[in-house]
């Protein structure tokens, strides 16, 4: 199941907007973005800091009020444990944007104070900072780009490739490419067993020092808190926070690239602008959901320049309200792109598997 270690990144499906294609070639023709969004790039540490408290403040809150619901053992514990659950989990979502935050230098000033703070997060996130900051770095290098995928990203074939084979290798990639899988058991599988041993960098000894001391930290604070709730009420609490935080946090990457008319191509015609406005949605959420999920639904703003703090991004799109019309996602939009898993080259889109077939069949009777 070599498809399945590869459970991290994906491309995109966003439906039709008014003037959105329009929008779209006048944002291709104008360069150096970067530059453009420089003077949103320089950090607030007193504003990080509180970012910081009301983030893990909450979290510590709704921790206990799992153990109290647990320890209530009854019915209306229960129903208050499932409900408290999500809302924790939707925390440790916000807590992994700080961590990712400070893995692209962006959260303090300090890049000491930066790589520090991302390493403790990164113990009740579950996931060793210094190795998930090198993915994610080649994540964000080749974002689009056919000729750079399979590290950091969500395993996504072109339709050639598919066709071409053998029917058990289409099997596992159906197989990876399954909804259950790739928001339920994937999640679980990265965040809870694969973080724990640097796959895909095992001769590296950064990886390994990453993770190892990761995982030395996750298992201190596993004894302390079990010596305060007890280690099965632990268990019920900390698995299933960091599974379902997993599960948000892998659905808010899939469909930040992975939807109908996203950006993928190859050299030397990639760019990586292009990528970025074309390649990265605009995953537009009420605004308790953004202020959860650390507005990285904003994320075509976030790939044309990650130095920018993820509290700054909704300011981008006032100061630059063209960028609000691009690759823009509402969320009963995005439950169409469950089906999306393959990318057809002579569309330039992704397509389920189904319409693959489909393609598949009106090729050979042609």
């Amino acid at each position: 199941m070599v498809q399945m270690l590869k459970l991290f990144g994906c491309r995109r499906c966003v439906s039709a907007i008014p003037n959105e294609h329009t929008i779209g070639k006048a944002l291709s023709t104008s360069k150096n973005w970067s530059s453009r969004l420089g003077e949103f790039k320089k950090s607030d540490n007193p504003r990080a800091a509180f970012e910081i408290a009301v983030t893990v403040v909450p979290l510590v809150i709704l921790w206990f009020a799992l153990s109290k619901s647990l320890q209530a053992n009854s019915f209306a514990g229960y129903v208050s444990y499932a409900l408290l659950l999500i809302v924790a989990g939707g925390m440790i979502v916000r807590l992994f944007i700080l961590q990712h935050d400070c893995g692209h230098g962006s959260l303090f000033s300090s890049k000491k104070v930066n790589d520090w703070v991302g390493r403790v997060l990164g113990i009740f996130s579950y996931t060793p900072y210094a190795y998930w900051r090198y993915m994610h770095a080649a994540h964000h290098a080749g974002s689009g780009d056919l000729d750079r995928r399979g590290l950091g990203d969500i395993d996504t074939l072109t339709l050639s490739e598919y066709n071409a084979l053998g029917s058990i290798k289409k099997l596992q990639y159906r197989f990876y490419r399954n909804p259950f899988i790739l928001f339920l058991v994937g999640p679980f599988y990265m965040f809870v067993l694969r973080h724990r041993l640097p796959i895909c960098l095992m001769k590296d000894q950064t990886a390994w020092k990453s993770v190892m001391g990761t995982n030395v930290g996750i298992f201190l604070v596993a004894i302390v808190l079990s010596s305060l709730v007890g280690f099965k009420t632990f268990l019920l609490i900390q698995i299933p926070i960091v599974t379902v935080g997993a599960a948000i946090g892998v659905w808010l990457f899939y469909v930040q690239h992975q939807f109908d008319e996203t950006y993928w191509e190859t050299r030397p015609e990639w760019t990586h602008e292009q990528a970025a406005l074309h390649g990265s949605s605009f995953y537009d959420l009420p605004k308790p959901f953004m202020w959860l999920t650390g507005n990285i639904g904003i994320h075509h703003v976030h790939h044309l320049s990650s130095r920018i703090p993820f509290y700054k991004l909704p300011t981008v799109l006032k100061a630059h309200p063209e960028l609000k019309n691009v690759s823009r996602l509402k969320f009963v939009e995005s439950l169409k792109c469950i089906r999306l898993a393959l990318w057809d080259e002579a569309s330039r889109r992704l397509i389920s598997f189904k319409e693959a077939g489909q393609l598949t069949t009106a090729g050979q009777i042609a």
